[in-house]
């Protein structure tokens, strides 16, 4: 991944994409010592960074064209599935997308009306996954991983490139992990454009592939549990090309509790005015279970999506 890739991913989804504002948390600011600033991809199309990345690697194969698209698939937790299927249908493209069948009803919703097939049936995440890829083998169709894919990741990139360019004293960059493609984009951005830029990854802890597979140097699977951050369950792909540049560019990895989660999705919604989802909401749990120092440093806490469904906000809420 290099700066130009992802300004070149820039040029492409200018006309698609939002940019987000990044606004500081006065609530996260005095509870952790830090000058703590929002990048809201909560306000993206599709209230997903996903957004970005889907609709760059649909452009990028149809600027390459070889081989010929006629089908895409893809399978996801939900917000990719959904922002894919936005691109899909704004260029003429059928897709398939496979989920859990518990995936959010406010995200399989939305994947259904912009017109992509949709398989909601699997047992988790780490089966719909296997079940897309073998759809692609036996029908030819394109995959298109939400994270494992070099375009996907340069998409994503693009909300760092934003951050820097809006706050370039940033040196501490605070990024939520599920396949690891928005923080290999991320913390490629950051070290490329500020070197004293520190940054952390955030898991949940009945789902931490990543902090257990950097431990082990190598790629450990794991079985994952339920989590508010529906998001960021799962084992990512044993061919992922996200574990290299996150061993590599990532300078600490942290887990943050179901409690952490639900204190920092209420926060949010109460001090700052800002709806997130439990994968959201990751990066904020970190300041708020104080998982993470941020003492004392101007951070962006990544907000990365919104949609989490009314029943489930309004219970925490109560």
């Amino acid at each position: 991944m290099t700066l130009l890739e992802v300004l070149q991913a820039r040029r492409r989804i200018a006309p698609y994409v939002r940019r987000t504002p990044l606004v500081r948390s006065s609530w996260l600011s005095d509870l952790s010592g830090g000058d703590v600033w929002l990048k809201l991809e909560s306000a993206q199309h599709s209230h997903s960074f996903k957004w970005r990345g889907a609709f760059n690697a649909v452009i990028a194969r149809l600027e390459r064209g070889t081989p010929t698209i006629t089908r895409l698939v893809t399978a996801s937790a939900g917000n990719h599935g959904r922002a894919l299927a936005a691109a899909a249908e704004t260029f003429g493209l059928p897709l398939t997308v496979f989920t859990p069948a518990d995936a959010p009803q406010v995200k399989l919703r939305a994947i259904a009306r912009h017109g992509a097939e949709l398989r909601a049936d699997s047992r988790d995440y780490d089966e719909a996954e296997r079940r897309a890829k073998a759809f692609a083998s036996e029908t030819g169709a394109a995959f298109i991983s939400p994270y494992s894919d070099a375009d996907v990741i340069a998409g994503a990139a693009t909300v760092a490139l934003e951050i820097f360019e809006d706050a370039a004293d940033t040196d501490l960059l605070v990024v939520p992990i599920g396949g690891g493609g928005l923080i290999s984009g991320a913390a490629a951005v950051a070290k490329a454009l500020s070197a004293r830029c520190a940054v952390v990854g955030v898991e949940v802890e009945v789902s931490c592939a990543f902090q257990t597979s950097v431990r082990a140097g190598k790629l450990v699977e794991i079985v994952p549990g339920s989590s508010l951050a529906d998001g960021l369950g799962g084992n990512p792909d044993p061919d992922t090309i996200t574990f290299e540049p996150i061993q590599r560019l990532v300078d600490q990895l942290v887990t943050v509790s179901e409690k952490d989660l639900e204190d920092a999705l209420v926060g949010l919604v109460s001090a700052d005015h800002v709806i997130a989802e439990g994968a959201g909401a990751a990066a904020a749990a970190a300041l708020v279970g104080k998982r993470v120092d941020v003492a004392r440093h101007r951070v962006a806490v990544i907000v990365s999506g919104a949609n989490i469904d009314r029943a489930r906000l309004s219970a925490l809420l109560a």
